[in-house]
């Protein structure tokens, strides 16, 4: 059995929703029961005000006020990443310097959205952020949201950067990825239909957004993986399909089905967003309600 590679912010990650009250304001007790959850169905790391977290619509305070009581949830012996990446560095450098007073072990930086600069413009983003935040980081590259994607050239230049250990690939490019892997980076599959994929191509884990509601059977899956029976960790995953088709397969996808199957489960008390995200209708939910059956995990 080969060595499993290095995993700088632990194997399985979910880049977990935040709660919210009928009011629209944070509701931490929620959020904290949530992350209590998460660790107990198997999960050594949890990525704070990500996308799935709604931080576009979160403000520079209450993502450190959400970071912060994240943290005093789980305790010290889970690794925390905190979402730090916007299209305006001045706010990423703002969110960098909170991460870490705040509890944060490491950062999630994506590349800049709408705003799409080149290359030069990346690399010049992150190089004001990477320092400012004095943490690992792990570069977040997503084209499909951002507009934009982190060429292998802007990847070479990062390897001097001794801060960079990690990447978040949601570019969908097995044999790419594991080009990253070769560099030195550890790779983490940011697409959770290609997770066991990812595996198979060097990745040291995945960030996910079915972990919120099958994170016992993921768990499973990885350490049937790492423990080199790939037939079992192939059986597991082909059985979360319709988990992963019933979250992942509609235009609203993440912090809305993640939550709406938090409800389901009983982890949440509602499944409220911030606009422009709208909850899912009843008749949604039924469809979920299906997919998460079908898997097993309701």
């Amino acid at each position: 059995m080969s060595t499993a590679p290095a995993a700088p912010f632990g194997r399985m990650l979910t880049a977990m929703a935040t709660a919210f009250h009928d009011d629209g304001s944070l509701d931490l007790e929620s959020t904290q029961r949530l992350a209590k959850h998460l660790v107990a169905t198997g999960h050594d790391g949890l990525v704070v005000s990500g996308t799935t977290g709604e931080s576009p619509t979160t403000t520079i305070e209450e993502d450190g006020e959400i970071l912060a009581a994240v943290r005093a949830a789980v305790g010290p012996d889970v690794h925390l990443v905190a979402g730090i990446g916007t299209n305006d560095t001045r706010t990423s450098l703002q969110l960098a310097a909170q991460a870490g007073e705040r509890g944060a072990d490491g950062v999630l930086l994506v590349t800049p959205y709408y705003n799409k600069p080149g290359q030069a413009g990346i690399l010049h983003h992150f190089s004001q952020v990477v320092p400012a935040a004095g943490l690992p980081v792990m570069i977040y590259d997503i084209p499909g949201r951002t507009g934009s994607q982190i060429s292998l050239e802007t990847y070479e230049v990062m390897r001097e950067w001794e801060s960079v250990v990690a990447i978040k690939d949601a570019v969908g490019d097995l044999v790419r990825g594991l080009r990253l892997t070769k560099m030195g980076y550890a790779v983490y599959s940011g697409d959770d239909a290609l997770n066991l994929g990812w595996l198979a191509y060097g990745a040291s884990g995945f960030v996910s957004v079915v972990g919120h509601a099958a994170g016992t059977q993921l768990r499973a899956m990885l350490d049937a993986w790492f423990g080199g029976d790939a037939h079992e960790a192939t059986q597991i995953f082909s059985r979360l399909l319709p988990a992963i088709d019933a979250m992942m397969g509609v235009a609203n996808y993440g912090a809305t089905t993640a939550k709406a199957a938090l409800e389901l489960q009983g982890v949440l008390d509602n499944r409220n967003v911030r606009s422009p995200l709208v909850a899912l209708t009843d008749a949604e939910v039924t469809d979920l309600r299906a997919g998460l059956e079908a898997a097993g995990v309701l």
